[in-house]
């Protein structure tokens, strides 16, 4: 298929023609076998390729196919009636008594047959589908047992074979202490996240290892103990850090040499260079701020200023980001925290590419997944402007090699 008479939104990381976006204005890309074959200035187009099947899309944009590289969809239950009552005026603390909070969703997690954790999840799958999302990050964390991660992590499998999309999965075991087991963290992290991550990665369902290191969680040390098994077992880690305090959860990202830390209001000057000397992703995620109607917001000038790249992604969970929308979620970046309508962009594909740990999705080259998201606008800045708003034109998913 040949794609041509259409606006390219690159994403390069050395925008090769000199432009925001990587931008080539009256561009063609020519897709073989899955894989872009070759990507340029309609004029440039090689004559080998001339021949091939023509798709005339009249001056809209191409981006690469949007990644969504934090996501929690996979759960049971949810907690509208929470949301009711902390509208109403219910603390946290009542919410609590009353069995909301993460045990609300751990206990519905837990009584989720497999079948059910996957139709739940499919229409929040769906509607990302529908932005042109072609490639997403699922975690478990809401069994807090062996069992219950393990079929967590099977239904985030088992969604990629019922849905056109590329799927991440990621063990996040050490989420939170399941109050209701009656055991401390320290036996929980040794005999009950360890053990499971162990038995995940055995079934293949582990493409990289999470925690929550936060005072309501776990402990820089705690969390250190789950890296050291996942560098064991081969496997990337990636860390919610410095959402609600600043722990250090960075800079033992960093000192792991994590694909990314996730969240990051909290983070200090030493967290940021010590992002930026590891190479780590940012991934910043205002669905949770705004939610949770916090006040600090995470560093982005000081990131900006460090090179640290930033991802945006949804955080689609029950509690804390009831959002499944990355076109909102890259709005919300723009205008919470006043990143860039190309650092929005920029945030849901290459850089939540590297978030995630892939090489072959999240630019617009030579060799890439023809992972393409096709748009009815004229020029980038309006994926990130408008609220509520899809003009996703087409999505177009490639092969692996």
């Amino acid at each position: 298929m040949l794609f041509h008479n259409a606006r390219l939104a690159t994403m390069a990381a050395d925008a090769p023609y000199g432009l925001p976006y990587g931008l080539i204005e009256d561009g063609a890309i020519a897709v073989q076998n899955g894989r872009i074959a070759w990507v340029g200035p309609a004029q440039d187009l090689p004559a080998a390729l001339r021949d091939l099947p023509r798709q005339d899309l009249d001056g809209r944009l191409i981006t690469p196919g949007l990644i969504d590289c934090h996501t929690h969809v996979v759960h049971g239950g949810n907690r509208a009636s929470e949301f009711e009552m902390r509208l109403n005026g219910a603390s946290y603390e009542q919410i609590a008594r009353a069995g909301g909070g993460i045990v609300s969703t751990v206990r519905d997690t837990r009584a989720a047959s497999p079948e059910a954790l996957i139709a739940s999840a499919l229409p929040r799958v769906d509607a990302l589908i529908r932005e042109g999302v072609t490639a997403i990050e699922i975690k478990s964390g809401y069994g807090l047992d062996h069992q219950t991660e393990l079929r967590m992590l099977r239904a985030a499998r088992a969604i990629a074979a019922q849905r056109p999309i590329q799927v991440r999965t990621t063990f996040l075991g050490a989420h939170a202490l399941p109050v209701d087991d009656k055991i401390d963290a320290d036996d929980y992290i040794d005999n009950i996240c360890i053990p499971a991550l162990r038995a995940a990665h055995a079934e293949g369902l582990v493409d990289a290892v999470d925690g929550f290191c936060e005072g309501i969680a776990f402990t820089p040390a705690q969390i250190a103990r789950v890296f050291d098994v996942a560098q064991s077992l081969g496997l990337p880690v990636k860390l919610h850090a410095e959402q609600l305090s600043n722990l250090g959860g960075a800079k033992l990202a960093a000192r792991y040499g994590a694909l990314s830390a996730d969240h990051l209001e909290y983070l200090d000057q030493d967290g940021v260079q010590a992002l930026a000397g590891a190479g780590c992703v940012a991934v910043i995620l205002p669905g949770a701020f705004y939610t949770l109607r916090e006040q600090q917001m995470p560093p982005i000038d000081d990131l900006r200023r460090a090179g640290v790249p930033m991802a945006l992604a949804s955080d689609c969970n029950p509690g804390s980001s009831p959002l499944a929308s990355l076109l909102l979620t890259m709005n919300m970046g723009c205008t919470l925290f006043r990143m860039t309508p190309e650092e929005a962009l920029r945030g849901v594909t290459c850089h939540a590419a590297k978030a995630l740990g892939l090489s072959d999705t999240g630019t617009l080259a030579q060799g890439m997944r023809a992972d393409l998201a096709i748009w009815d606008v004229t020029h980038p800045a309006e994926l990130a402007y408008r609220i509520g708003f899809n003009p996703l034109y087409a999505r177009h998913i490639g092969e692996p090699a």
